[in-house]
C-alpha cells in the first residue's frame, strides 16, 4: 500500500513472540531497548532469565544469554554497514552494563532480521574471505569478523511450516499464504497469542491490501476467517478515507491562501500605482502581505 504507512517493527516483535512461543517463560522482551540515548535503540532486545535454556525455534538456537536483534523492513537496505552499526550496537549494551564486564561478550549474540538475502553484503563476505555457514533453511552464522555470535536470518527463505509469523512480514505474500495466516491465527485459543497474531496480520494485511481485498471478495474463504479479517481491512479503509479528507481539506486550504494572496497583491500594486500610499499603509490595509512583499513589488 501507499496511502498508508507499514509498521513493520510491531509486527516483528509479534512474530518473535510467537516463534519462541516454546520459550515464553524463559525469556524477557525489551523492545526498543534505549542505548544511552534516544536516537540509539535496538529493534528487539530477547534476554534468556538462565543461560543454559535451549531455545527450541530455529530463529533461537544461536541464542545466548542477551540477544540483540536487528530488524529491517522490506523496503530498508542490509549493507556492510548495517551490519557493522548492529555489531556496534552489541558492543555498547556490553559496554553500558551496570558494573564492569556485567554483560560478558560471549554472552551476547548480534541478530539481523529482513525478508529478501542481503546479495550485496554477502558479495563483500565473499570478497573479503568472510566464513558464512548455512545451518538451517534461512538461517546464516556469520563466523568472521564479528565480535559477538552473529547470525543473518533470511524470513524469505524460512520453512514457511515453522516460521509462518516472521514470513507474514512481507508485502510479497500471495492468496495461499494470506489464507494459511489466517488459518494459523484462527487456530490460536490464548488471550495473548491472538492479540500477539492481531499485531502480526495488521502488518500483513496492510502490505498486501490486493491480496487481503481479493480473499474478502472471494470464494473458498470460511465465514469465520473473514470475520477475522474483516476489522483489518475496515480499520485500513477508515484510516485511507480520514487521511483523503485530510488531504482535500489541506489542498482547499492551500488553493484558498493562494487565492487570497493573488488578491492581496493586486489591490497592492493598484495602491502603489496611485502613489498616494506608503508601504507601511498598505501593508495595514493588506496585511496578508509583508512590507518586504509589498516593496519588491514596487520595485517590479
Amino acid at each position: 500500500m501507499n496511502d498508508i504507512e507499514v509498521q513493520w517493527h510491531p509486527g516483528f516483535v509479534a512474530a518473535m513472540n510467537l516463534e519462541l512461543t516454546g520459550n515464553r517463560a524463559d525469556l524477557i522482551y525489551e523492545k526498543e531497548y534505549n542505548l544511552n540515548t534516544k536516537p540509539l535503540a535496538i529493534d528487539l532486545l530477547v534476554i534468556k532469565k538462565e543461560s543454559f535454556v535451549r531455545i527450541e525455534n530455529e530463529v533461537g538456537r544461536l541464542f545466548r544469554g542477551h540477544n540483540i536483534m536487528e530488524y529491517k523492513s522490506p523496503k530498508d537496505h542490509s549493507d556492510i554497514d548495517v551490519f557493522y552499526k548492529s555489531g556496534a550496537y552489541a558492543s555498547l549494551y556490553k559496554a553500558y552494563g551496570a558494573t564492569l564486564d556485567e554483560r560478558a561478550a560471549e554472552d551476547i549474540t548480534v541478530s539481523i532480521v529482513r525478508e529478501s538475502k542481503p546479495t550485496g553484503l554477502f558479495a563483500y563476505f565473499e570478497k573479503h574471505n568472510v566464513r558464512i555457514t548455512n545451518p538451517y533453511h534461512g538461517i546464516y552464522y556469520i563466523l568472521d569478523n564479528v565480535l559477538f555470535p552473529t547470525q543473518i536470518i533470511v524470513t524469505g527463505e524460512l520453512d514457511k511450516e515453522n516460521h509462518i509469523w516472521l514470513k507474514a512480514l512481507s508485502d510479497k505474500m500471495e492468496k495461499q499464504d494470506m489464507k494459511d495466516l489466517l488459518e494459523r491465527v484462527n487456530a490460536l485459543t490464548g488471550k495473548r497469542e491472538r492479540e500477539l497474531a492481531d499485531s502480526v496480520l495488521e502488518v500483513s494485511v496492510r502490505a498486501n491490501r490486493h491480496v487481503a481485498d481479493e480473499l474478502r471478495g472471494g470464494e473458498g474463504v470460511c465465514n469465520a476467517l473473514l470475520e477475522l479479517m474483516e476489522p483489518e481491512i475496515n480499520k485500513i479503509v477508515g484510516e485511507a478515507t480520514k487521511a483523503a479528507v485530510k488531504e482535500a481539506v489541506k489542498e482547499a486550504k492551500e488553493e484558498s491562501e493562494k487565492k487570497a494572496k493573488e488578491e492581496a497583491t493586486q489591490t497592492a500594486v493598484k495602491m502603489l500605482k496611485s502613489g498616494r500610499f506608503t508601504i507601511e499603509e498598505i501593508h495595514e490595509f493588506v496585511p496578508r502581505l509583508t512590507p518586504e512583499e509589498i516593496g519588491m513589488l514596487k520595485i517590479r
